[in-house]
């Protein structure tokens, strides 16, 4: 139990830290209200008004979720290749296999988004 005792304390300063930081950030932060603070966030795109004067309704085009989802992918790929990559030697033919379906299922995925468009900017 002993062992576990610094990793509890400091997942209880991390979450001290956070409810602190909302806290003052609630209570010392600016007040003022408006349109634009009070809309969703759509990556940059200005919401339109509908006809109904209600804002949103504008479709957002399926390249940019293509583009998020290969960010992903590519992000998640070079997160599990770097501490592979530092124990290659100690993880022996169990972990060159492990690493090979993990590239071939990330594979997939790059295939799907080349073949859907997300790899050409027109």
């Amino acid at each position: 139990m002993n062992a576990y005792v610094p990793i509890l304390v400091l997942g209880a300063i991390a979450v001290a830290f956070a409810v602190f930081s909302v806290f003052v950030a609630s209570a010392v932060g600016p007040r003022r209200r408006n349109r634009a603070k009070l809309e969703a966030y759509e990556c940059g795109i200005e919401p339109m008004e509908q006809p109904g004067g209600q804002a949103g309704g504008q479709r957002i085009p399926v390249k940019y979720y293509l583009t998020a989802m290969l960010f992903i992918i590519f992000d998640i790929e070079i997160v599990f290749l770097y501490p592979w990559a530092v124990h290659f030697d100690a993880l022996g033919m169990f972990g060159l296999a492990a690493m090979a379906v993990f590239v071939f299922n990330v594979s997939v995925a790059y295939v799907y988004e080349w073949r859907r468009g997300g790899l050409s900017w027109d």
